[in-house]
């Protein structure tokens, strides 16, 4: 087991058959300062990820909520409730999803400057509540919906920050 802890939030990342880890990333080309701001922004999540219904604050602050945030991927609505840390310091948003199917999954925004643009990296971690469904849990929870749905919101976001305001199409 590997423990971190974050500005309140102790990640707890544990390794084994009952562990998934996603990972999505893509590179954009506008400041790292504009993309994590785009990031941190959730109020404007539903105006420029089609995908996203809504976000409910549920506790607001500067650097920490607690959101409710609602999605849909092939016509499926999800919702989950998430605590969201916004890092400015380290440059990072983080998610500790509190409610739902992926309740305990530590979610990680990174934003590297790199060459070619700027390389934007979420990870995914969650370790299964109930071992002995984590082979059948992992392709739904992990693959159809979060790899989608993150993909998705990448993709989005990069056209909305390269185009200056362009959404993508729903």
């Amino acid at each position: 087991m590997l423990s971190v802890v974050r500005l309140g939030l102790s990640f707890q990342i544990i390794t084994g058959a009952t562990a998934m880890h996603k990972t999505n990333s893509i590179i954009m080309q506008a400041s790292r300062a504009e993309i994590f701001e785009t990031a941190a922004n959730l109020e404007n999540w539903p105006k420029i990820l089609p995908h996203y219904r809504y976000i409910k604050y549920l506790e607001r602050d500067s650097d920490r909520n607690v959101v409710i945030m609602a999605a849909t991927r092939s016509g499926i609505r999800i919702s989950w409730t998430s605590e969201q840390i916004i890092d400015r310091e380290k440059v990072e948003v983080r998610f500790h999803h509190l409610k739902a199917f992926t309740k305990g999954m530590l979610v990680v925004w990174t934003f590297q400057e790199t060459p070619a643009g700027v390389l934007v990296q979420i990870a995914h971690d969650l370790n299964f509540r109930v071992p002995v469904l984590a082979p059948l849990a992992e392709p739904i929870i992990g693959d159809f919906f979060i790899h989608h749905i993150a993909n998705r919101t990448l993709q989005c976001m990069k056209t909305y920050l390269e185009t200056k305001g362009t959404n993508c199409a729903a």
